[in-house]
Parts: structure tokens; C-alpha cells; sequence
């Protein structure tokens, strides 16, 4: 395995200028967690977090400029200017966790106290996964970091390796530290993070880290909704989601957080549009075209577009049909985005992904005016993506997709929104009092907007006058 990610600088040298500082007050201090981990894979690190014998009385006290935002478990965090004063960014912190044993976690996801130890072993053996229980001493070897960085020799040979996550990372494999069942009792949201990390890397779950996730997926609902959610959208948008949702699906963990969409598995298509299978297979094959780092919104309608097929599956005397799988897939994913408590504007777009996702093979025979308000449709590029992806995951006919696609880019912004013909004062000033009917006139005038049977204002109050009479 060679490690080909180079640190990215203001952050890697806040955290080393740390380190220096608490090892020239004799304490010991390394780089820990993720980092190391990602380092040893060849991927650049998002942040850099330190772990050391010293309290975080003693790091509030070394570094000035310091926020005690989880001092009761021992995690103080760092501002980099104090920690780099050339860093050009100070909009980062680094982590500085003080070396603890847990006690008992009542709630399944946070321990009830902490204790410090002396110890970094002891810190390192209360972590999640072996891969993340690696510790680097950056101050270890000489030269160049950044020559060290690039050489995977003389990055190994700075690791401290206490819990086996170096033979993990070169196996591939995700394994829970000591105990897995241990492990997932102390905070249950490590299996949804297990089954991510796996994802991820591309690695296997160990066998027995496996079976204590399947023989424990039923208390994951110790864990709040929110935090199962951010892990499902993690899970969705960093570019492995088909293979995420094959692992928690081999957990049981789909059945416990998103049962509406395991009821997918086995509900059979009607072969002539649906080669590849069934409703399970479909969404999986979506899930596989979903790019690294696209929208949270674009991740859930793809998950949740036919949701709402297992409710209306029928088989009719000509075909399997779902009759109806729109609407009622809009009000299975409007609980769902309720129960995860999305905020109103995701819910509303996913809403929207679900409930338009079919209209694409109307447009050829759509008006214009039709055809121009279906392209106001807010983020109407993540309305093309998901049907893209619908039938590149069945039938692979694009004809539609492509129409829409040509059509929206050769029509410009204001033939979609053109400005106003008329307004309600103009109707006002026209003689006609305020009413409900308002709604009805301008509609019918906008429509022959759009339609291009008219251009000036001229000619919306004639249509006007000559359809509605009676004002």
C-alpha cells in the first residue's frame, strides 16, 4: 500500500506545532483517528486530530486561544492561530482529546463519564475499528514531513500500533476493537458508521464484527434520528452508495432505519420496461450512478423514487402495474423525511424529485406553456440527473431525457420566465374588481404567453375582455 496523499498544510502544521508543544512540556502527543488512517490509504485527510496525556486544564492553559466545547470528555479544541500564526486560513481547529477509558454508556451512544489515563493504549482500545485506532508521531524520523508523507515506509515505521489496524487496512477489512458486541452496546451508531467506512474504503466487514451488527441492528434506534439520517446521507453522496446499501441490507440495519425501502426486495417489474429485476435491484443500480459529493436531495429521490411501488404493487391480466406508485411514494417519502427531520426545504425538493420523476415521458406531447413550467421546476438539473439514472437502470433508453435535456438548453431563461403581461392592477385599471377569477385571467394569460399566441399587453387584455366578458 503506498501513501500518496500529501498533508494539506495549514491544517497539518497546526496540529504538528501542537504536538511539538506538548512534547517540549514532556507530555505525549500524537496525531490520531481518521487521519492516520487516511494517510495510510493515500487520501488526503479532512482534518487532523491530536491525543495526548495532558488534561484539558493543561491544554486550555498552553494554548490561548482554545474552545472547551467537549472539555467534560476530555476534548478541547484548538485555534489554528495560535497554533500556526502563519496559517493564511484560520478557519479550522484541531481536536485535542486528552487519553480516556470510558465508563458505562447508558444511552447507547455517549459514556455516562470518563477517565483519563496515562496511557495511550488504553485510549486507543475504547475506540470504534482498528483502522481508526492507529496513532502517527509526526516527530518521529527525520527529514522532510513531507518526504516522509509520500514514502509509505517511513510513514508505517511512524505508526503505533496497538490494536492490529495496520494488518486491517493491508487486509481490507472493518473490525470492531476487542468486542464488537462491546463495542456496538457502548454507542450503536458505530454499526451505521461500520457499514460506511466499509462503503468507503471498499473493505469487507471482519466476519464477527458482522454478526454482532446483524444480532444487534435492532438497537440502532437508540440512536437519534438525526444522527441516523447525517449517516445515511453520508452513505448516499460519498460515491459507494450501492454498496452501502448492500451492507446494511446484509446487517439488517435496512430493515431498522429505512424498512420502506427493504419492502423493495423481491417486488417484480414488468420485464418489458424493467429488464434488470426487480424494485430492489432498480434502486440499487440508481444508487451506483450517484457521483461523489452530489446533493443530499438528489441521493434521497434517487433512494425513494419508487417507494412507492411495494404498496401499489398489482398484478393485472396485461402486466404487473402500480397504479397510483407516484402519489403514494410521495406520501411514504414525506414520512420518512418527517421521521429524519429534514428541514422543509429538502423535503420539498425530494418531494418534488419523486412526484415529477414519470412527467419525462409525457414532454414530446406537452403544450409549451406545459413544457416551459415543467423547467421552472426549482433545480430542474436534478430532475434531469434522476431520470438519466431511472433509465440507465432499466431500460436505457434516453429519448425522453434527451428531448427535455435539448429542448431546456436551447430555450433561453426568458422564454421560460418571461416578464408579466399583465398584473392584477392592470385588470384593476382594465374595470375588472378584484375577485377570485384574478387567478383564472392572469393563468389564461400567461398561458397564451407561453404558448407565443401573444407578446404585448395589448393583446392579454383583448384575450382577456374576450374571454371573460362579464367584467
Amino acid at each position: 500500500m503506498v501513501a500518496t496523499a500529501m498533508a494539506e498544510t495549514g491544517q497539518f502544521e497546526a496540529a504538528l506545532r501542537i504536538v511539538e508543544a506538548l512534547r517540549g512540556s514532556g507530555y505525549e502527543a500524537y496525531l490520531a483517528g481518521g487521519c492516520v488512517r487516511d494517510l495510510l490509504l493515500g487520501r488526503k485527510p479532512n482534518d487532523y486530530d491530536v491525543a495526548t496525556n495532558a488534561t484539558p486544564d493543561v491544554v486550555l492553559e498552553m494554548f490561548p486561544r482554545t474552545f472547551a466545547v467537549g472539555a467534560h470528555f476530555g476534548v478541547v479544541l484548538v485555534a489554528p492561530e495560535i497554533a500556526a500564526p502563519e496559517t493564511e486560513n484560520p478557519g479550522f481547529v484541531t481536536e485535542v482529546a486528552t487519553f480516556r477509558s470510558d465508563l458505562a454508556y447508558t444511552d447507547g451512544r455517549h459514556p455516562d463519564a470518563v477517565r483519563y489515563t496515562q496511557t495511550a493504549e488504553d485510549d486507543v482500545r475504547r475506540r470504534d475499528f482498528t483502522i481508526n485506532g492507529l496513532l502517527l508521531d509526526p516527530l518521529r524520523g527525520g527529514g522532510s514531513w513531507d518526504r516522509r508523507i509520500a514514502d509509505a515506509n517511513a510513514l508505517r515505521a511512524a505508526v503505533i500500533d496497538h490494536v492490529g489496524g495496520l494488518a486491517d487496512l493491508d487486509a481490507g477489512l472493518v473490525r470492531a476493537i476487542g468486542r464488537p458486541e462491546l463495542r456496538f452496546e457502548e454507542d450503536r451508531l458505530r454499526m451505521l458508521r461500520g457499514v460506511r467506512f466499509a462503503a468507503r474504503f471498499g473493505f469487507e466487514l471482519e466476519a464477527v464484527t458482522g454478526r454482532a451488527m446483524r444480532s444487534l441492528a435492532s438497537r440502532i434506534h437508540a440512536v437519534s434520528r438525526e444522527r441516523v439520517r447525517d449517516e445515511l446521507t453520508k452513505m448516499l453522496t460519498e460515491g459507494h452508495a450501492r454498496r452501502a446499501f448492500e451492507l446494511l441490507d446484509e446487517t439488517g440495519l435496512l430493515a431498522e432505519v429505512l424498512p420502506e425501502v427493504a419492502r423493495m426486495k423481491g417486488v417484480e417489474q414488468p420485464p418489458q420496461f424493467h429488464p434488470e429485476g426487480d424494485v430492489w435491484t432498480h434502486t440499487l443500480m440508481l444508487l451506483e450512478q450517484l457521483e461523489p459529493d452530489c446533493s443530499m436531495t438528489l441521493a434521497w429521490g434517487a433512494l425513494l423514487h419508487d417507494v412507492g411501488k411495494p404498496p401499489t404493487f398489482r398484478r393485472a391480466p396485461d402486466r404487473i402495474r402500480f397504479d397510483g406508485h407516484v402519489e403514494v411514494g410521495a406520501a411514504v417519502a414525506a414520512e420518512i423525511c418527517r421521521r429524519f427531520r429534514f428541514s422543509n426545504g429538502e423535503t420539498r425538493q425530494v418531494l418534488a424529485l419523486i412526484e415529477n420523476h414519470m412527467r419525462f415521458m409525457d414532454a414530446q406531447r406537452m403544450k409549451a406553456a406545459t413544457l416551459k413550467r415543467f423547467f421552472r421546476l426549482e433545480r430542474f438539473d436534478e430532475h434531469l440527473a434522476l431520470h438519466r439514472m431511472d433509465c440507465l437502470a432499466a431500460s436505457r433508453n434516453l429519448e425522453h431525457w434527451e428531448f427535455v435535456r435539448e429542448r431546456r438548453q436551447a430555450m433561453p431563461e426568458e422564454a421560460v420566465r418571461p416578464h408579466p403581461l399583465l398584473t392584477g392592477r392592470d385588470l384593476i385599471a382594465a374595470g375588472y374588481a378584484p375577485g377570485p377569477k384574478f387567478r383564472q385571467m392572469l393563468s389564461a394569460v400567461e398561458d397564451a404567453q407561453l404558448e407565443g399566441a401573444i407578446g404585448t399587453p395589448e393583446e392579454a387584455l383583448d384575450l382577456v375582455r374576450e374571454r371573460f366578458p362579464e367584467g
